[in-house]
């Protein structure tokens, strides 16, 4: 095959991705259009990408709140999509009033099927707006407890004290009650609860807790901690002790610590923790069989 008809079969080729298949409001669509429409899309979805690391990078240095940066950073991406959707649209002839009647068709199709995409999508989008939750934040929402990593379009992804990543709907954060232990700062209180026998000195007792949580370098000193006399339970005298903590992500081994400690603590000063007791009385009676 010469030279000529290798340009003979490539102008065949052109001519047949040019040839058009169908017409809409005018436009002669061919499968060049197509596919010049993908790669144009295509090209606006790394746009949208490199559009939302340039705005994270430069708003890092800026004296704003993280989840705004990256709020604003998401919603640069997702302005950049939509462009980049009408523009494709618009090369392949599809006009904006042929989109307000593909619109009515949409709308149809959620009311139908896509009721959870669409609610999931624009609680998103007022999550991002609102921000009750931002990355980095702490939260409890349909028994999920642990930390917000990511905020998308759809879900959220939640990582577990345990390693574990799953996969929130955003609905669940804008229908449902949710606890975001880092809504208000960094800081939180935790109290440990702890009975002593009667009789015992309930001033040392209270010494004896305060001591603990100031030997722990994780208790903040300002706050600082206390102690409550809560109740005259069954078996004990009860007592709380509360601390303020920075580290929420792993407060329970700080519980845990402070366990330890007063319990090694109240052996040392011979402070009884009682266990629950009960008398049993057995009554016997004499009877007679005939």
């Amino acid at each position: 095959m010469d030279q000529q008809q290798l340009i003979d079969l490539a102008k065949e080729f052109w001519a047949a991705l040019s040839k058009p298949l169908f017409e809409i409001s005018g436009n002669k669509l061919s499968v060049m259009t197509f596919i010049t429409a993908v790669i144009l899309f295509v090209i606006f979805i790394k746009g949208a990408h490199i559009v939302e690391r340039f705005l994270r990078k430069f708003l890092n240095d800026k004296p704003i709140d993280q989840g705004i940066k990256n709020s604003l950073a998401r919603f640069g991406r997702y302005i950049t999509i939509v462009i980049g959707a009408i523009i494709t649209l618009e090369t392949i002839g599809v006009s904006l009033s042929s989109l307000a009647a593909l619109g009515a068709v949409l709308m149809v199709g959620i009311g139908f099927g896509l009721q959870n995409i669409a609610q999931n999508f624009i609680s998103g989008l007022i999550i991002l707006l609102e921000r009750p939750i931002k990355e980095g934040d702490i939260v409890q929402v349909g028994g999920v407890s642990g930390k917000v990593v990511d905020i998308q379009a759809r879900s959220t992804l939640i990582q577990t004290r345990n390693d574990v990543s799953i996969l929130v709907p955003n609905s669940q954060f804008i229908s449902e009650q949710v606890i975001n232990e880092s809504f208000s700062g960094h800081q939180i209180r935790y109290s440990v609860s702890v009975g002593v026998a009667y009789g015992s000195d309930t001033k040392l007792v209270k010494e004896t807790l305060l001591a603990v949580a100031a030997a722990n370098p994780k208790v903040l000193k300002n706050p600082g901690p206390d102690v409550l006399f809560t109740n005259f339970g069954d078996s004990s005298l009860d007592f709380e002790l509360r601390v303020w903590l920075e580290d929420l992500w792993s407060y329970i081994i700080v519980l845990s610590e402070l366990r330890f400690a007063i319990d090694e603590q109240f052996r040392e000063k011979q402070i009884t923790i009682p266990f629950p007791q009960r008398d049993l009385h057995v009554v016997s009676s004499n009877v007679k069989f005939q």
